[in-house]
């Protein structure tokens, strides 16, 4: 009893010991970062300056050279992985002496198209510091010295997908240095410009670069913080596919006047095909299409239902009466497949709308998958339900013979899609890194089965063979894809503190393997 009592105060003090160690580091890293919140914020807008945009190779090539410069000045080493002629990855690497584990940290650095007209302001890429006073964003400059309102939020594109952690990143390492700290394992860092396109060519960088991407894990530091505004760790996230349809009517536009209730009007068919795909509540009505699904585990539904309560909150900042499926929790709802109308177009409305049956109209579909669903199979199944619904498909432009043979005709273009991917929470990385934070934050980041939105984790998983999870950073109102895109700045301090935690202290918290 007594030798048992006396290991349990080692286990007791060391614990505590290792507590007081990792918060002194946190306040070095917060009291280094509190004198240099305007110089952070101008490299940052330095770096949102460079436009990002996807179908601009250029810029992109112009955003991985000044991130190799901003790795090289942190002692990192540092270079391109080629992709001619599409945009390159940046690989860098930062080895720590004795260190027995090696991760690869993940961002991307393009962006979404802009529509510089939508923005206030009318340059997405001119970032701007901005606080909220009453109900209005109103621009504030960057001071030269001094504390920054940690409310505060910079505006431009990428702001918050995906520039935030590369700028924490950087900083963290700089952090460190003033603290006389060095990480504890080897770090290797992949910086893509392919996100925002699909990861096309992800595979290829792969492939060709398995022995300089080995690793013990992947962290993948791209999407949003929960929406109460706290720390989350994501497991996985959801695969998807997208899908591009056209329904015909007659080869020419005709006055519904005279020929209403007699041509068929592409406008309903293709409202007939989309309400035959999913009701109201978000229940795919493919047959077969949840028999692939594996459902979440106990220990995971119990991490969803453990997460703080948002969903009333939201319906009321969205304006909504009630959700889908009788108000089923978000969280547990984006553990399930989802098939999303991204948007339709037939004819004309308002002022431009015209007495007329139009000649075609369009739908375009993102369905998200879950664990063990593939993109080969969901097509199988959906076209398979769409001929038994009495549809011909086709996959190129319908021929004049084919509208004459059929009464509904659909034109198919579909994505390439991604698988989901989901890691246990048992696995030593997400054992390490969820305790590496709770350290960090003094309480218990969220934990998190799955990520809303898609990843190229499946892409990493196949090629490497490599667990993953997801550590984001960007606050969960960030516009992101959409017009003001913003970062909040607290969320980047945030950021920064937990990369300089993970670079020290995720060795120590790694499960040690019993002999």
């Amino acid at each position: 009893m007594r030798y048992r009592l006396r290991f349990l105060l080692i286990a007791v003090f060391t614990s505590l010991a290792a507590s007081l160690h990792a918060q002194s580091a946190r306040d070095q890293v917060r009291a280094w970062r509190e004198t240099r919140e305007p110089q952070i914020v101008r490299e940052y807008a330095e770096f949102l300056a460079i436009p990002n945009t996807k179908n601009d190779g250029s810029a992109l090539r112009r955003n991985a050279a000044a991130i190799v410069g901003m790795l090289q000045k942190r002692g990192v080493i540092a270079r391109l992985l080629e992709n001619a002629p599409w945009p390159p990855a940046v690989f860098g690497e930062l080895r720590a002496p004795g260190a027995r584990r090696t991760i690869v940290i993940y961002a991307h650095y393009d962006g979404q198209p802009v529509d510089a007209s939508e923005w206030r302001g009318g340059a997405p890429f001119a970032a701007q510091l901005r606080e909220l006073r009453g109900v209005d964003w109103v621009d504030v400059p960057i001071p030269d010295r001094g504390r920054l309102n940690p409310e505060a939020r910079i505006f431009a594109r990428g702001a918050g997908d995906d520039k935030a952690p590369i700028i924490a990143i950087m900083n963290a390492l700089d952090a460190l240095k003033a603290a006389g700290k060095q990480p504890t394992i080897n770090m290797k860092f992949v910086f893509e410009g392919e996100e925002e396109s699909g990861s096309a060519h992800l595979p290829l960088i792969l492939e060709a670069n398995r022995a300089l991407l080995n690793a013990d894990a992947w962290l993948f530091c791209d999407g949003p913080t929960h929406q109460s505004r706290q720390m989350q760790v994501a497991f996985g996230a959801r695969g998807s596919m997208g899908l591009e349809l056209t329904v015909y009517g007659p080869s020419h536009a005709l006055h519904s006047g005279h020929y209403g209730n007699w041509a068929p009007n592409p406008g309903m068919l293709l409202t007939e095909l989309v309400s035959s795909l999913r009701d109201v509540d978000g229940r795919i009505l493919v047959k077969g299409y949840y028999d692939d699904v594996v459902p979440p585990t106990a220990r995971e539904l119990a991490a969803v239902r453990a997460l703080p309560p948002v969903d009333s909150a939201l319906r009321r900042e969205l304006l909504l009466n009630g959700t889908e499926a009788n108000d089923a929790l978000l969280a547990e709802r984006i553990m399930l497949p989802g098939l999303n109308v991204r948007g339709m177009r037939v004819g004309q409305v308002e002022g431009l709308a015209a007495n007329a049956i139009a000649t075609d109209a369009k739908a375009s579909f993102d369905f998200r998958l879950v664990p063990k669903q593939t993109p080969a199979r969901v097509r199988e199944l959906v076209e398979t339900h769409l001929r038994a619904h009495g549809w011909f498909i086709t996959h190129t432009a319908a021929t004049d013979a084919e509208r004459l043979t059929h009464r509904k005709v659909v034109r198919l273009s579909w994505g390439a899609g991604d698988e989901a991917t989901r890691v246990s929470l048992d696995q030593p990385i997400s054992q390490a890194l969820t305790a590496t934070l709770d350290e960090m934050l003094g309480q218990r980041v969220l934990r998190v089965p799955t990520l809303g939105g898609s990843l190229p984790t499946s892409m990493i998983e196949h090629a490497l063979g490599v667990p993953l999870v997801i550590f984001p950073i960007a606050n969960h109102d960030d516009n992101q894809h959409a017009k003001d895109e913003n970062l909040r700045l607290q969320n980047l301090w945030d950021g920064i503190e937990a990369y300089a935690a993970i670079m020290t202290r995720l060795d120590a918290h790694w499960p040690k393997v019993t002999p």
